[in-house]
């Protein structure tokens, strides 16, 4: 939520879309925070996702790298959501934290 300046909302990555026996590296599920609904998440759909993270090795001067995606669909009716980013997600990156950004808006 916006509250104080803040232009991100949190959410976790559980994992990569599968079926029984195959799984697509490149459709990233994520649970957003406060999210329990399928309507809950037409707001965010469009938005913007951030996954930061820090590198062993200084590149530019820092160590923080980030990739970028963008939240494409609900998927299922809980609350969590299919994005598909620039370069996939790591494995080791499950479970971590993401940003979602609050832009671009469509209000």
């Amino acid at each position: 939520m916006t509250i104080a300046g803040i232009l991100y909302s949190k959410g976790r990555f559980l994992g990569f879309k599968r079926a029984k026996r195959a799984q697509y590296e490149n459709v990233a599920l994520i649970q957003l925070e406060n999210v329990v609904t399928k309507e809950d998440t037409e707001f965010y759909a469009g938005k913007r996702v951030a996954y930061v993270y820090r590198a062993p090795t200084s590149k530019k001067g820092t160590n923080v790298r980030c990739i970028w995606g963008r939240i494409t669909r609900p998927h299922g009716n809980s609350g969590v959501v299919r994005a598909r980013f620039r370069h996939n997600l790591p494995p080791n990156a499950m479970g971590s934290q993401v940003r979602v950004m609050l832009y671009p808006s469509n209000i």
